[in-house]
Order: structure tokens, then C-alpha cells, then sequence
């Protein structure tokens, strides 16, 4: 009896189903991965930002390369208190590991010692301790706040016979040491030491010392600071409250680790994965193509790590085996600076993007798979999603060697969406042979980007809308109007109703840049700008957040209706049928408010009460450091009836989320 009355349950359930479907409204699904995330290391976003390492050039391995004025040394300062002298040098012939060439030798000759009127006085650095070593102020300045625990570790070997003391410190612009721990190196052989430093004191201007104090030679790499509060509290982590700000936009995937990074400055500088994996000490630094450093210590393991922290999908993207066609700054001169990976090596090459997938998704049997694990990771990263090339000039030579590495994949991991390119523009001729290399691979996915003024994006609110659904899908992989004002972040919502309106064709989208360091930009329009004590949030920033966290996965046509001649107002409807919400996005771009006409009769049993968020303002208002809260999103609850009108106020993006009855 219970059988049937279960199955006559679910009978009606359908029916049921059936009926709402057949009064809904025209709909379309949506991609689930529409709107996710894009990291590249530019204006210092990685070293210096996101990676939570406090030392500035730890290895010693900064050179001209990277900028014309650095060297193994800069941002350290050779440290000789109360007297104390010796000698300091860099040197090569018997690294950590050849990866990690240079590393400095401290030459320890004398111990100096502070007269009784200057220890009364505490006149001298450090209240009189003596030694010889070297002083790092970091990236501008190191930052420590009382009570916290900050993780130092370095390598050593000793050149002399007798063991080394050395005192490791945190000290402050006036000598004062607010956190001191002691080591002693005495092995022959590289050995790396740690010791936790806790803050007795809050200081913003702090210097990380090592000193030795008493003599002899040693060698030292790979000096290294970290807070202990690291995001997840992940060893060899990431800076808590940025990687918060990404986590709270609920990004459905994070693209890393760069656009022009990736393929970067000739084909030296091309961003190797293999480089970036296993031990930090093991690593490949190297030149950025934005003009400074990169560490690798952010490196592949770390990115995947943090997208599986924070439930987003990771997309990884490859260089096509051709290097930036702006190598050399030949930009100005029509890009003519693409270098390719010579056919001889291209087998090798392929192989590295198959090693890539084995790594990610392997056994803890297979090599690849076996690496990864190692890391502390057995089980899978579960990738999906390779993005191949950025907006790379499609010559001949890139078209050779994109179509092989496509096969590749394809063949052997079927199961793989790759992600190809478009150029660096909307429109024109790699645009469109671009897209003709898609048509002829039959790739799964084209990534457009573009970077225009907001009245381009609302010039274009349906440019999706004539795409042919036969073909590649859409990644808007960078896309951003010139600007971090109101209007500039209004219209980036107008363009993202766009986006979701045609979720059928556009599978990914995702504003860039991410981040923005304080005197140290290169980019003029970015999402999230920050320096060493704090952030602060743009419009653009909260428009993304609103739409990632208010995504749906069906498009509902006809429930909100304005004057189709207006060109200042968008509107989308969606549901999200995991938290049984219908939500309206409504964004009026003009100085003055506008109504619309919401007909939500068609949506059975829904409540007729919204929870509702506001973000607008002036045209021209910002965000600063000094006023990092001028534009921000207002929430309120208000009731409605199942026709309605809704007055949007001007320069403002609306949301509307109503559920349905239990």
C-alpha cells in the first residue's frame, strides 16, 4: 500500500512540474561557470600582494633582467652593529639547487662590543647586540601586529669549521626588537632552519634581521617570513584578506596565471608550469613581464589549492608555443615581436600540456599524479577547463602549433574543454581569424577580450544575442570599461544582463584586472586595490560580486519590459534552482531614475516580498583609500504585488530575489 501511494505521490509531483513548466515563460539555460575570476601577476597582485611572503627578493636572485636597476641585493641592507665587520658577497657554485642559483655569503671577521656609556644610553641599534648579517624591510615595509606569530625559515651551510650563532629579529625604525629567536648553523651541508616570532608590539615600518654573532662564513637562501594566519592557514599561503575578497565573490572559476604573463616576453620568459611546482626552493624565478619579479613561489600547486579552498573550478592557461607579440615593447611598432617554439621541440612541448592534466587529474601511480601528491595532495584537482594561448597574433606559425597541441588533448583527454583565442580586441583581423582557427579545430570554447570605454559596452548590450549557438562557445576572458567610477561599473552591469541573457552561448566570463597594489601600477583600471595594511573595494568590484553571487541557471524572457528605444536600461530574470530564488537584475545607466514593468503572474506560489540591493551613485564616484566606502550596495526587504512597477534609481544596479512558497 505505502509503494502505491508513494509512486501516485510522484505521479502528481510530475504533473505538477509539468504544469508550472507549461505556463513559464520562454527560458534558456544558463552556463553554471558564467561568472568567475581572472588572476595575472600584475601590479605586484601575486609577490607583494596576494602571496603572503613577507621578504622582498628572499633568494637573491632580482638582477637587471627583471629591472634595470636591481641586483642580487636590493631591498636588503648589509648590517653591521656596534662595530662588528666582515664582508658580504653573492655567489653560484654551490646552490640549494641549480634552479635556485644565487645566495649570499656572509664573511663574519669581528664581533664588536658596546661601551658601558653606550649600553646605559642603549644609543646603539639593538640595545647593544653586535654581529654581522643583513636587514629586509620587504615589499615597501613589513607589517606585525601584537600577539601574532610570524614563521621565519632560511637555508644555511657553514664554509668554516665551527658552528655559527645566529640571532634572528623583528625590529622596528628605532632599533627596538619586538620579536628575537636564536639559531645555530653548524652542517656542512644546506640545511634549512625555522623559528615563530611573536610580535611583543604592533609596528608598520618593522625590518626582518639576520644576524650572526659570532665569526666565521656561511652561506644563506631562501630567507623567509610569513604570518602564521595565512588564508586556510595553508603553509606557503596567501594573505588572508585578499584571498577573502576573491572567496566572498563565490566565483564560479578562477583563470591564472595571467593573460600576457603566460605567454610572455620572448620564449625565455614563457610561463613554464613545471617551474612552478614541487619545493619553493626548487622553483624557477624569473623575470615578469610587467617589469619586476616573480618569485614562483604562487605557483601552480598553490592556485589549484586555493581554487579547491574557495569551490571554484581552476583554468590554467598555457602559452600556444609562441611568446607575447609585444616582446621588447614592439607594440609600438605594430607587434612584431611573437616568437615560436621551433618544430623540433614541439613534441616536447605538447607533452608538457599532456603532463599538466596527468598532474592535476592522475593516480598517485602515475608520475605526474605521483608530484602532486607529494605536494599533499592525492586526490585530483578535478580539472576541467585549459585555456591554450592570450591574445596572441594569429599568424601561421601560432595557428601550426595551437592546432597540434588541440589534437593532443583532444585525443588523449577527451573528457578536457579547451578554452582557445581571439586576439586582443572585439573586433579586426586576429578577431576574426581567431575564430576561424575555432571553426577549423572545432574547439570547444573562443576567449574574447576587450577593454573599452563604457559607452562601447552600452553600445553593445546585445552583441551576444546574434551568435550562432552551432559554434565555440564564449569565454569573455578580460573585459572592463576604462575606469573604476560609477558609470564605469553601471555599465559593465548593463553588458553582464548581456551575459547572462545569452548564458546559452557564453559558457565564462570574468573582469580583469584583479588587483592593484599602491604605487605600484601598471594598469589603470582594476578591481581590488590594496597595500601592505589594507584594501579597498570598487564599484566594478561590488557590480561582480552581485551578479556571481546572485547567478542563476535558467534565463526567463518577458517578465521585465521598458521602452526598447531606452538605451540606458537592462533587465534579466533568472532562477536558481538550487536555492529556489527567482532573481531580477535591473540596471538603469541614466542621471535619472526610470521605472520598469515587472510581471512576475506567471511564477506560481512565489512570495511576494524581495530582498532587495541597491549599488549606485553619482557618475563620476569612486572609492579610495581615504573613503573606501563612498559607493556601496544598501540591502532592504520590500514588499510586492505580482505586477509592478519598479522605479530604478539612475546610475544604480537593482536586485531582486524572491522565493517561492514551501
Amino acid at each position: 500500500m505505502k509503494k502505491i501511494t508513494v509512486f501516485i505521490f510522484l505521479i502528481i509531483s510530475q504533473l505538477n512540474i509539468l504544469a508550472q513548466k507549461k505556463d513559464l515563460p520562454a527560458s534558456k539555460s544558463i552556463s553554471p561557470n558564467l561568472f568567475g575570476l581572472f588572476f595575472e601577476d600584475i601590479n605586484y597582485a601575486a609577490d607583494g600582494g596576494l602571496y603572503a611572503e613577507l621578504v622582498q627578493n628572499r633568494s637573491f636572485e632580482y638582477s637587471p633582467n627583471d629591472n634595470r636597476s636591481w641586483h642580487p641585493f636590493t631591498s636588503w641592507e648589509y648590517y653591521t652593529p656596534v662595530f662588528s665587520y666582515g664582508d658580504l658577497s653573492v655567489e653560484t657554485t654551490q646552490p640549494i639547487h641549480p634552479n635556485n642559483p644565487h645566495y649570499a655569503v656572509l664573511t663574519i671577521e669581528h664581533i664588536g662590543v658596546a661601551s658601558t656609556e653606550e649600553r646605559f644610553l642603549k644609543i646603539p641599534e639593538n640595545k647593544g647586540i653586535a654581529g654581522v648579517g643583513l636587514k629586509n624591510t620587504g615589499f615597501d615595509n613589513i607589517i606585525i601586529k601584537a600577539g601574532e606569530s610570524y614563521n621565519f625559515s632560511m637555508f644555511s651551510r657553514l664554509i668554516t669549521e665551527k658552528p655559527i650563532s645566529i640571532s634572528i629579529f623583528l625590529q622596528n625604525k628605532k632599533g627596538e626588537i619586538l620579536a628575537e629567536k636564536q639559531i645555530v648553523v653548524e652542517n656542512k651541508d644546506w640545511k634549512k632552519y625555522t623559528a615563530t616570532l611573536k610580535a611583543s608590539a604592533s609596528n608598520d615600518s618593522t625590518s626582518l634581521v639576520v644576524l650572526a654573532t659570532s665569526t666565521g662564513k656561511l652561506a644563506l637562501d631562501m630567507v623567509s617570513l610569513f604570518p602564521e594566519k595565512t588564508f586556510k592557514n595553508r603553509q606557503n599561503g596567501l594573505r588572508p584578506d585578499l584571498a577573502q575578497t576573491l572567496a566572498d565573490m563565490k566565483p564560479a572559476f578562477i583563470r591564472f596565471p595571467g593573460g600576457c604573463l603566460a605567454h610572455g616576453e620572448g620564449l625565455g620568459n614563457m610561463y613554464r608550469w613545471k617551474n612552478t611546482v614541487g619545493p619553493v626552493e626548487t622553483r624557477i624565478a624569473q623575470k615578469n613581464i610587467w617589469g619586476y619579479h616573480q618569485t614562483a613561489g604562487l605557483g601552480y600547486f598553490e592556485y589549484f589549492q586555493f581554487c579547491e579552498d574557495i569551490g571554484a573550478k581552476p583554468l590554467p592557461v598555457l602559452p600556444a608555443a609562441v611568446s607575447c607579440q609585444n616582446s621588447g615593447g614592439t607594440w609600438r611598432i605594430g607587434g612584431t615581436g611573437q616568437c615560436a617554439v621551433p618544430m623540433a621541440e614541439m613534441g616536447e612541448y605538447v607533452q608538457e600540456v599532456l603532463d599538466l592534466i596527468e598532474w592535476a587529474n592522475g593516480p598517485v601511480t602515475s608520475k605526474w599524479g605521483a608530484l602532486r601528491a607529494a605536494a599533499g595532495h592525492p586526490e585530483p584537482f578535478n580539472l576541467e577547463l585549459v585555456g591554450i594561448g592570450n591574445e596572441d597574433k594569429i599568424t601561421p606559425e601560432f595557428e601550426e602549433r595551437f592546432k597540434m597541441i588541440h589534437n593532443a588533448v583532444v585525443t588523449k583527454y577527451p573528457y578536457i574543454k579547451l578554452i582557445g583565442t581571439a586576439g586582443p580586441f572585439h573586433s579586426g583581423e586576429d578577431f576574426e581569424k581567431g575564430w576561424k582557427v575555432a571553426d577549423q579545430t572545432n574547439v570547444h570554447i573562443v576567449d574574447e577580450h576587450y577593454y573599452v570605454q563604457p559607452e562601447w559596452l552600452m553600445k553593445n548590450l546585445h552583441r551576444y544575442d546574434s551568435y550562432d549557438r552551432t559554434k565555440s562557445k564564449v569565454y569573455l576572458g578580460e573585459y572592463a570599461s576604462w575606469g573604476n567610477k560609477v558609470k564605469n561599473a553601471i555599465a559593465e552591469a548593463a553588458f553582464m544582463i548581456g551575459l547572462e541573457r545569452n548564458g546559452d552561448v557564453v559558457s565564462l566570463a570574468s573582469y580583469a584586472p584583479l588587483f592593484a597594489k599602491k604605487n605600484h601600477t601598471q594598469w589603470r583600471t582594476d578591481m581590488i586595490f590594496f597595500d601592505n595594511s589594507g584594501y579597498f573595494l570598487t564599484p566594478n568590484y561590488h557590480v561582480q560580486k552581485l551578479f556571481s553571487t546572485n547567478m542563476g541557471d535558467t534565463y526567463f524572457e518577458n517578465i521585465v519590459s521598458f521602452d526598447s528605444k531606452d538605451s540606458t536600461l537592462a533587465a534579466s530574470c533568472v532562477k536558481n534552482s538550487k536555492s529556489g530564488e527567482i532573481i531580477l537584475k535591473l540596471v538603469n545607466y541614466s542621471n535619472d531614475p526610470k521605472s520598469m514593468k515587472v510581471n512576475l503572474s506567471k511564477f506560481k506560489n512565489l512570495v511576494l516580498e524581495a530582498d532587495q540591493t541597491i549599488l549606485k551613485g553619482e557618475d563620476n564616484d569612486e572609492n579610495s583609500f581615504e573613503n573606501p566606502e563612498k559607493v556601496k550596495p544598501s540591502n532592504t526587504t520590500i514588499k510586492t504585488t505580482k505586477v509592478f512597477d519598479y522605479q530604478a534609481p539612475a546610475m544604480s544596479l537593482s536586485i531582486l530575489k524572491f522565493k517561492f512558497k514551501n
